[in-house]
C-alpha cells in the first residue's frame, strides 16, 4: 500500500462525492487502456499532474520478433446527470470536454470516438439519437432539445429512466421540465502498430477535471468532522501532521491573519497501468501544487519535493494497486 506523502506548503488534487450545494465534483481520469497482454510491456511513464494540466510520456516495447497491431483507447470519464449532480469539467460543450490529445513517436494522432449513451444498464444511444439529442447531458442545447420532445416519447423516456421530472417553484407557480438522467460513456480508441523489438512511444495530454468545495470539509474549529475526516484519513493518507497544519490554517483564517483555504481535488486512474505485460519498469510521478502557500496530501512512497510547488516520486518494477487522489488546500488571493 502507499503510504501518507504530506510536505509542508504543499498542493492537493482528488476525487470525492458531491457534499453539498457549494461543492463541484470532479471526475475520474486515467491513462491508456490496452487489451491485457504479455506481449507489449510499459517500459516507462512519467506522469504530471496539476489542477490546469494532466501530461503522460509511455514508451512501450514489444519484446517479440513480429509485429504487434492492435487497439489503445482512452476512456473519457463517465459524466451522469441527475437531480443532486454537480460536476466540474473543462468544457462541457464540446465532445472532447478534456481537450484530450496524443501522439506516437512524436506523430499526431487523431483518434476515433466512440460515445454512447445509457440508462439503467441498458444501452439507449440509438433512442436518443433518433429524436436529435445531444448525447452530453450538460449540453447546453441538451435541455431546449427535450422541451421539444412529443409527450408520448417523454413519457417513454421517463419509464425508460432516461430523464426525470424537474419540478420547481420560483415564486410563479409550479413548473415542470425534462431534464436529463442518463450516463454519457466515451472513449478516444486508435489502431497501432508495435514493431517487433522496438520501442514506442507515446505522449498524450488533456485538462483535468478539478473539484472543490468553498471551505475545509474535513476539519472543523480544530477538530475532525464526523462526516468527511474518516474518508479523507484513507483517500488522502491525512495524518496528525497536516491535520494540525489544516487547524493552523484554519485558526489564522479566523483570526484575519491568514488566507481562506478551500479544497480542490482531482482523481487519477492508475490502475490501467497494470493492463500492460507485466510492472511498468520506470514510473515517475511530479506533481505541481500551483502555489508556494499551497498545501497537499495525497498516498506515495518516497515523495521528495523538487521545487517551490511540486513534488516527485519514482518507483522502479511498480504495479499499481490504487488509483490516485490527491487533496490540494488553496488559498484564497
Amino acid at each position: 500500500m502507499m503510504k501518507q506523502a504530506l510536505l509542508a506548503a504543499i498542493g492537493v488534487l482528488g476525487a470525492m462525492p458531491v457534499l453539498a450545494n457549494d461543492t463541484m465534483a470532479e471526475v475520474k481520469t486515467g491513462g491508456l487502456v490496452y487489451v491485457q497482454t504479455t506481449e507489449v510491456e510499459m517500459t516507462s511513464e512519467e506522469l504530471f499532474i496539476s489542477s490546469e494540466r494532466v501530461e503522460v510520456n509511455y514508451v512501450f516495447h514489444n519484446g517479440t520478433d513480429k509485429d504487434i497491431v492492435s487497439y489503445v483507447a482512452f476512456p473519457m470519464p463517465d459524466i451522469t446527470a441527475g437531480p443532486d449532480v454537480n460536476i466540474s469539467l473543462p468544457d462541457l460543450e464540446k465532445d472532447n470536454f478534456l481537450g484530450f490529445s496524443v501522439t506516437q513517436d512524436g506523430q499526431p494522432i487523431t483518434p476515433q470516438l466512440q460515445q454512447r449513451v445509457y440508462a439503467t444498464g441498458i444501452d439507449m444511444t440509438d433512442v436518443v439519437t433518433a429524436q436529435g439529442v445531444p448525447l452530453q447531458p450538460f449540453s447546453d442545447a441538451t435541455a431546449p432539445a427535450l422541451e421539444k420532445l412529443p409527450e408520448d416519447v417523454l413519457a417513454d423516456w421517463m419509464s425508460r429512466g432516461l430523464v426525470y421530472d424537474d419540478a420547481y417553484d420560483t415564486g410563479n407557480g409550479w413548473e415542470h421540465h425534462p431534464a436529463p438522467l442518463w450516463t454519457l460513456k466515451s472513449a478516444y480508441w486508435w489502431k497501432t502498430t508495435f514493431p517487433a523489438g522496438k520501442d514506442v512511444k507515446v505522449h498524450h495530454s488533456y485538462t483535468p477535471s478539478v473539484g472543490g468545495t468553498v471551505a475545509m470539509t474535513f476539519i472543523e474549529n480544530g477538530q475532525p468532522t464526523e462526516y468527511a475526516y474518516e474518508t479523507y484519513k484513507t483517500r488522502y493518507c491525512l495524518d496528525d501532521d497536516f491535520m494540525r497544519t489544516a487547524a493552523k490554517l484554519e485558526k489564522a483564517s479566523q483570526d484575519g491573519k491568514g488566507p481562506y483555504y478551500t479544497e480542490n481535488w482531482i482523481s487519477y486512474v492508475l490502475t490501467t497501468g497494470a493492463n500492460w505485460g507485466g510492472p511498468i519498469k520506470n514510473f515517475k510521478l511530479t506533481i505541481d501544487k500551483g502555489k508556494p502557500n499551497n498545501f497537499v496530501s495525497f498516498c506515495g512512497e518516497g515523495v521528495k519535493k523538487t521545487g517551490p510547488t511540486t513534488f516527485e516520486m519514482k518507483a522502479e518494477d511498480f504495479y499499481p494497486e490504487r488509483d490516485l487522489d490527491i487533496l490540494l488546500l488553496v488559498a484564497s488571493e
